[in-house]
């Protein structure tokens, strides 16, 4: 059985989405309007084919029912129509404003559409995802394939489906071609017998000539080839692929934010978050500048040379919480609450990383990030050159941070073993970078700051 009607499921969404929409236009209009209304002789209805065509266009810009067996997951979809649906809406609220018969519609009426629409397209897409789970699994609406290979990629592509049921696929084996011609007619005949829909070739394990020959197998069994190269090892380093003319051109990502948009956008935050928190907490910098100039002797800011991005040495602003003389006790880690160095206000300050602010100036001048690994003494790269030297070299390649994901759970390493966990955590940031989790680290840093749990 080579067809599975793959793509009759996109379809069916496509058209009940359009049924649940003039449904709920009109379930809409009556209940807004009740025995009131006459819909069949009412403008509403040029209203509705207006909306349609409107919707019509949106889902096919966007492409909301272009997905696969892989991509189909019930959130995704939801996310999908929900995008549709705000556009839709933004267009049709536009076009009634602009409109000159525009207040002659009920805005009641009109919101009432969308929330009877949402219930009838979510509840839809609900069931239609369970079912289709339920029915995969029972062994009906599946794929059949193989795999040309018997190392661990093809374990793992074996293992991949065989832990998701619910996509349909089932395994009909594996198949290992050396240098006997004898065997791609064997492939061809297993693969005729078994009526397979795909055939994984692991790359690592064939030639040119195999996969070529391979391909041409696929054409006259009718069979889909999917060729599979073995990335692991970098592909946590987040690989690309671009085409260059017609070649497939792997990109490596050996820095994080490599790609323009991100760095980009990481920018921007960094400078718009850092002006919005100097011009707002002015007062703020100005109670803890006046604190330290009445409580301690001494110059209320503190520099100090750490390591940034790339391993250069750049001074660090932060409002002075220590005595002027510490530097006599000796170049050492801070000893917590009982360290004789640190003043009574800068305890304080230290509590609730209120000594930090004055970083944003270097954020600011683009030496540091607000989100970021923490930037360390010369002594502690060296340190953690020696523990753990390929991870730590990652970390720096990124810009230094005011907060960080280890800051929070770890916070200050005074030994090489918290100073390896801390990098750990860092570097899970790393690999799943995202402006949300920016705004949600610093929500998390506020909170530190709030109970005074900083050091």
């Amino acid at each position: 059985m080579k067809h599975h009607y793959s793509g009759l499921l996109p379809k069916i969404h496509l058209w009940a989405d359009v049924f649940f929409f003039n449904l709920s236009f009109i379930l809409a209009y009556f209940l807004r309007f009740q025995q009131d209304g006459n819909f069949s002789e009412s403008q509403y209805i040029n209203l509705m084919l207006v909306a349609n065509l409107v919707w019509i266009f949106v889902i096919h810009v966007l492409k909301t029912y272009s997905f696969t067996r892989l991509s189909y997951h019930f959130y995704v979809q939801l996310g999908n129509f929900f995008k549709a649906l705000f556009i839709h809406g933004a267009i049709m609220t536009t076009f009634l404003y602009l409109s000159k018969q525009g207040e002659e519609f009920s805005r009641v009426q009109f919101l009432m559409s969308y929330v009877v629409f949402i219930v009838l397209s979510t509840a839809a897409r609900g069931l239609s995802v369970m079912s289709l789970k339920a029915y995969r699994k029972a062994g009906y609406n599946y794929n059949r394939y193989a795999i040309v290979g018997r190392g661990d990629l093809a374990s793992l592509i074996r293992e991949f489906y065989g832990e998701r049921q619910e996509l349909g696929y089932r395994y009909y084996g594996m198949f290992q071609i050396d240098q006997e011609e004898s065997q791609i007619g064997t492939l061809e005949s297993m693969i005729k017998d078994k009526k397979l829909d795909y055939l994984y070739c692991c790359l690592s394990e064939m030639n040119d000539e195999q996969v070529k020959e391979v391909i041409r197998i696929g054409e006259r069994q009718k069979t889909q080839i999917r060729l599979v190269p073995d990335f692991r090892g970098f592909m946590t380093n987040m690989a690309t692929i671009e085409y260059h003319d017609m070649y497939p051109i792997i990109q490596v990502n050996t820095k994080p934010f490599s790609s323009v948009n991100e760095q980009t956008v990481k920018r921007v935050f960094d400078l718009a978050f850092s002006a919005m928190v100097m011009i707002l907490g002015a007062p703020v910098f100005f109670l803890v500048w006046a604190a330290i100039k009445i409580t301690s002797p001494g110059p209320v800011f503190f520099k100090q040379k750490r390591s940034g991005q790339w391993g250069e040495i750049f001074e660090i602003y932060k409002f002075r919480s220590m005595r002027v003389d510490a530097d006599k006790m000796g170049l050492q880690h801070s000893q917590g609450d009982n360290d004789p160095r640190i003043t009574p206000i800068g305890r304080i300050l230290r509590k609730s990383r209120l000594d930090e602010l004055p970083q944003f100036l270097n954020v600011m001048k683009g030496e540091m990030s607000v989100v970021g690994p923490r930037p360390l003494f010369k002594y502690d790269v060296d340190m953690l050159m020696e523990a753990a030297p390929h991870d730590f070299q990652r970390l720096l390649t990124v810009k230094p941070g005011i907060t960080s994901i280890g800051q929070i759970n770890v916070g200050y390493a005074d030994t090489v073993a918290k100073n390896v966990e801390r990098l750990r955590y860092d570097l899970q940031y790393l690999k799943s970078y995202s402006l949300l989790n920016d705004v949600q680290l610093i929500f998390r840093t506020v909170q530190v700051m709030v109970l005074g749990r900083g050091q």
